[in-house]
């Protein structure tokens, strides 16, 4: 059955329904009606008010804190779409977690990032849409299409209508080589890596740059911001080493535990994020620029369904 001759549904868990509610706005279709809540023992329940049978549907969750709650809301909606007969079953997940948890870095570690694709896998989803994986070989822990899309080309709009001179763009660590080059090309500007290296356990990290930052507008990128410790020490490390201003970006804003006050305290004069992850009020301070990825994860929902390249989003 080609999918471009059936429905196109949209519909939400409970971790980003305004994403979700931008995304349908901007395919011009209503979000499905349906209803993710939980029993008094605090089992999950879902309702779904419409029918999905034969349809093309994507269920939009970010499995973001509390990560196990939203994980399961999402396998308890895929098994009702399943049992009700949907046509194609197609998770929309922006920001998926327990993406570090991506190998064995000590003995005896569980590989999460791998158990989850099972999990999801298992309760019915046939394509995943996802964005910014914390490391792209994630993609390979499915058995079924996985979409990657990227983030990048909408930080690099905004940093480019900023019209800021003298730009270098920083990784954060050597992990991040890649995707500092990606916005860097795009700005058309050099880049610069930061260099960490504990000299022994227990000894504060010694930071070195590899890469002339002196006098320039420095922006790090990074894929996820968590504690945002990495990220203020780079900061101030840059400015120690001349640049004039700082400032930070990433695909999804986590900001858990002491990041706010970091981020409030450091030398990053904005940090521009995207709303992958729903910032709550307190996390809305005036640093902090979030940027909408509900057009391109709208367009990408737009070119699956009528079976057309979503790699040319990127060209």
């Amino acid at each position: 059955m080609s999918m471009v001759n059936s429905r196109l549904q949209v519909f939400t868990c409970n971790s980003n329904p305004a994403l979700a509610k931008a995304i349908c706005d901007h395919l011009e279709i209503p979000l499905g009606n349906s209803h993710v809540g939980k029993f008094s023992d605090g089992e999950i329940h879902v309702k779904l008010d419409e029918s999905v049978r034969g349809s093309d549907v994507y269920v939009i969750q970010s499995t973001c804190d509390p990560v196990n709650q939203h994980l399961m809301e999402l396998l308890v909606f895929v098994d009702a779409l399943r049992r009700a007969s949907a046509g194609m079953i197609n998770v929309v997940i922006p920001y998926y977690g327990y993406a570090r948890q991506d190998r064995k870095t000590r003995a005896r570690d569980p590989i999460t990032a791998k158990l989850v694709a099972n999990l999801i896998e298992t309760a019915g989803a046939d394509r995943v849409i996802t964005m910014d994986l914390h490391a792209t070989q994630i993609q390979g822990f499915f058995n079924i299409p996985v979409d990657h899309l990227m983030g990048v080309p909408i930080l690099a709009d905004y940093f480019r209508e900023k019209g800021l001179d003298n730009v270098v763009v920083v990784s954060p660590d050597h992990g991040g080589v890649i995707r500092a080059r990606r916005l860097a090309e795009r700005l058309e500007s050099p880049i610069a890596i930061i260099d960490k290296r504990r000299p022994e356990p227990n000894v504060a990290e010694v930071m070195n740059i590899v890469g002339d930052v002196k006098g320039k507008t420095a922006i790090i990128i990074d894929d996820i911001i968590d504690t945002a410790g990495t990220i203020t020490l780079a900061a101030n490390a840059l400015i120690e080493y001349g640049a004039k201003e700082v400032y930070a970006c990433c695909t999804h804003p986590v900001f858990s535990g002491p990041a706010i006050e970091r981020i409030r305290n450091s030398h990053i004069k904005e940090m521009v994020v995207t709303d992958t992850i729903p910032l709550s009020d307190g996390k809305k301070i005036d640093k902090v620029k979030v940027l909408s990825v509900a057009k391109l994860m709208g367009e990408a929902i737009r070119r699956v369904h009528f079976e057309q390249s979503v790699s040319k989003l990127f060209d």
